[in-house]
């Protein structure tokens, strides 16, 4: 893939908003916590998962980014990575229609190479089923590693100079997004740890944290809005100096 130093990258220009990355955390340990198998603590994440993304859009998020599997996620036993891959598709066939309506594009991000063919097929209708969405820009991160996507963007450079923006291009194209979306403004990690766990490393560079303890099938519109309400109260100066 050669690309000039001055390549100017696509962005998806119609998302207008900021953009949220949520690591959904603590499924697990709210199923334990309340007597249920760890597959019940993923189903309940799943449908805390749907009402925050119909929470971001009246919000006026633009693009929301939730890590669901990570590439370290396979090490999990092989029964749980099963149903997680079964619960993938069946929420990619459930809101595809809900998304299609709320004008959401979904898109899938990460490999592919090592999902279950039937999921494989199941996303590629679903993103070009919602492919002319332009209210919000969904993007799922499945069997997704910022590192591999790093190191995969770096080889495809082939030795040429690039600028940040055309780097920012070959991520989009690697973890198979058609255009880089804008870097992300919040980040959101629930479940009380207080790391990035190799969750958009690139995009993430001048992104606001925000840690919480709240379990994910605990969190809520209502501490979606808290959350957002303290970005927007934050000064952002990118290195420069601030306004007091």
């Amino acid at each position: 893939m050669s690309m000039s130093r001055h390549a100017a990258p696509q962005v998806h220009t119609s998302f207008v908003g900021p953009h949220l990355a949520i690591i959904m955390d603590g499924n697990g340990r709210w199923a334990t916590a309340n007597g249920l198998s760890r597959p019940a603590g993923h189903e309940a994440g799943l449908r805390t998962a749907r009402d925050i993304v119909e929470a971001a859009v009246r919000e006026g998020v633009g693009t929301l980014t939730l890590y669901a599997f990570s590439a370290d996620n396979w090490k999990r036993p092989s029964p749980e990575v099963t149903a997680l891959m079964r619960l993938f598709r069946r929420a990619l066939i459930g809101e595809a229609k809900r998304c299609l309506e709320n004008g959401v594009r979904l898109t899938i991000l990460g490999r592919r190479d090592r999902l279950p063919s039937s999921l494989r097929h199941t996303v590629e209708q679903v993103e070009s089923l919602t492919s002319t969405g332009t209210r919000m820009h969904l993007r799922v991160a499945v069997d997704y590693s910022a590192r591999d996507a790093v190191i995969r963007a770096a080889a495809a450079m082939r030795g040429n100079g690039v600028s940040r923006e055309a780097f920012s291009e070959l991520l989009a194209r690697v973890d198979h997004d058609a255009m880089p979306a804008r870097e992300v403004d919040l980040v959101i990690r629930t479940g009380g740890e207080q790391r990035l766990s190799d969750f958009l490393l690139w995009e993430c560079a001048y992104a606001e944290l925000c840690f919480t303890p709240c379990l994910w099938p605990d969190f809520g519109a209502p501490e979606l809005n808290d959350a957002l309400a303290d970005y927007h109260g934050r000064e952002r100066r990118y290195g420069g100096v601030g306004l007091a």
